[in-house]
């Protein structure tokens, strides 16, 4: 666990927000060294926070104490340099019980997931979410996607929640996005932070910068590091430049190829992670691995991606000579 508040590490990010895979040994089941090897790399490649056990990091497939094991691994492999925060999910008795699980194994907060399967109103949503909240010390994150989606009021009274800090969204709709944000900045003094969760979230990051939303998730950081910290340095400094290069080159390309099967978003993050030299092994079921062919085509996309940044590595080589 990292001494700073969350809320003030999350803020202004040094880098990206890295989310882990689970990694998994021969037999299946979870392998802890090449786990910690594996968060270990995105630390020390310049990721600003560690989030574990999220989607990425299949957390619907992880046994209670495989997930405790787990965020206990990452926050081992951090060693304090950035914070690790932790997935929590299901029902509202389930959420909080992985929010403990979170809790004792040191995480610093809770990227709290939609329930599961019901479709609940907004005040079953409430009330959901303030139970999680008051069930540890750790702060937490709010989860908009699928069937958790809020309205603008809704989301005041969550952020009027003690120990609730931000919104994360996954839904993708900006014009909601653009009143939550208005509705809350309106009514709830303090700093409420908010972060973009789609999948592959730099393709849609210019957008949401546009509505103050700096803060994304990058599950590309995973296997190419050295892309998604061009782009987050691209963002930061307004280099749209560099930045719409790396959209139309490498990102675009990469979203089309990730929509040519189910669960990609998961399963070919993990191929190009094994690509890049980490033995993190398949997804579990119900997920399934990417064809022999859309894995030929990322590591071809790969090799685009690094030739759009050569002159950027090429130079950083040069100044630390």
């Amino acid at each position: 666990m990292t001494s700073a508040p969350l809320a003030a590490r999350l803020s202004i990010p040094s880098g990206p927000l890295f989310f882990p895979v689970t990694a998994y040994g021969p037999d299946g089941s979870v392998d802890l060294d090449v786990y910690r090897a594996h968060v270990r790399r995105g630390v020390e490649a310049g990721a600003a926070a560690v989030f574990a056990c999220c989607g990425t990091g299949e957390f619907h497939a992880l046994l209670p104490e495989e997930f405790e094991a787990c965020v206990r691994a990452a926050v081992e492999a951090t060693e304090g340099r950035v914070p690790v925060v932790a997935g929590a999910g299901y029902g509202t008795a389930l959420a909080v019980r992985y929010a403990r699980l979170a809790e004792a194994a040191g995480a610093d907060g809770l990227l709290a997931m939609p329930p599961y399967l019901v479709v609940a109103g907004q005040e079953g949503l409430l009330r959901h979410y303030r139970e999680v909240a008051a069930a540890t010390a750790l702060p937490v994150i709010v989860y908009q996607r699928d069937n958790a989606v809020f309205t603008p009021a809704t989301v005041v009274e969550l952020a009027r929640t003690e120990g609730i800090i931000g919104f994360k969204d996954g839904l993708g709709d900006l014009d909601l996005m653009q009143r939550i944000v208005s509705t809350v900045r309106a009514e709830v003094p303090g700093d409420f932070l908010y972060f973009n969760g789609l999948p592959t979230a730099e393709q849609t990051q210019l957008a949401y910068r546009g509505i103050g939303i700096t803060l994304y998730s990058s599950a590309v950081f995973c296997f190419v590091p050295e892309i998604a910290l061009a782009f987050h340095r691209a963002l930061a400094t307004g280099d749209d430049t560099t930045a719409n290069r790396l959209l139309d080159g490498f990102y675009l390309p990469f979203v089309e190829l990730r929509a040519q099967g189910r669960g990609y978003a998961v399963s070919l993050v993990k191929a190009g992670v094994r690509m890049r030299g980490s033995d993190v092994g398949e997804v579990r079921p119900p997920l399934t691995e990417p064809t022999e062919d859309h894995v030929k085509q990322l590591a071809q996309l790969i090799e685009r991606g690094y030739a759009l940044i050569e002159s950027e590595i090429d130079s950083g080589i040069e100044e630390g000579a």
